[in-house]
C-alpha cells in the first residue's frame, strides 16, 4: 500500500493530476562524442547567460528604470507617480528575469543530460546565491568608497 504523500500526490486523497513523482530513465544515452561536447558547451553558455541575467538584478535593472522614468516629462513633475512607475517596472522586470532563468535552468538540465552527465536538479538557486554575494559586495564597495557615501557631503566643508 502506498501511503507516502510524495508517492500519492497528497495526504488522504488519490493522485492529483501532475503530482506524480518524476521518473528518470537510467544513465543518459551516450551518442557521438562531438555532439556531447557541443551539448556541454551549450550548457556552459546557458549557465553563463543565467549568471549574466542574475547579475543585472543587482543594479542595472534599477538604474535603467530610474533613467527611463527620468526621461518621461509628465512623470518628472509628479514624484509619487514616478516612484510608483519605477517600482512596478523594476518588480515586473525582476519577475520576468526569474521566469526566463527558470526556463533556462530547465534547458540547462536537459543539455547536461544530453552531454552525458546524470543531472537531476537545476542550478538556479546556487546561481542566484552566488550572484547575490557578488552583487552585494560590489554595491558595498561602491557605497563606501565610490559615489555612495563618499559624495554625500559627510566630510566637513571648508569656508
Amino acid at each position: 500500500m502506498r501511503s507516502d504523500p510524495s508517492d500519492t500526490g497528497g495526504l488522504f486523497v488519490g493522485r492529483r493530476p501532475g503530482t506524480q513523482p518524476v521518473h528518470y530513465r537510467g544513465e543518459p544515452v551516450l551518442g557521438d562524442p562531438r555532439q556531447r561536447r557541443r551539448d556541454a558547451l551549450l550548457g556552459h553558455c546557458v549557465l553563463a547567460l543565467m549568471v549574466l541575467i542574475n547579475l543585472t538584478f543587482w543594479g542595472p535593472v534599477e538604474a535603467g528604470w530610474l533613467w527611463i522614468v527620468s526621461h518621461i516629462p509628465p512623470l518628472v513633475d509628479h514624484i509619487f507617480l514616478a516612484t510608483v512607475v519605477v517600482f512596478l517596472g523594476i518588480l515586473l522586470t525582476l519577475i520576468a528575469g526569474l521566469v526566463v532563468c527558470k526556463k533556462l535552468d530547465s534547458a540547462w538540465i536537459l543539455m547536461r543530460r544530453a552531454s552525458g552527465v546524470d543531472q537531476r536538479s537545476g542550478v538556479i538557486g546556487r546561481v542566484f546565491a552566488y550572484t547575490a554575494m557578488v552583487g552585494v559586495t560590489i554595491f558595498s564597495i561602491w557605497l563606501i568608497f565610490g559615489g555612495g557615501l563618499a559624495s554625500s557631503g559627510t566630510a566637513p566643508s571648508t569656508p
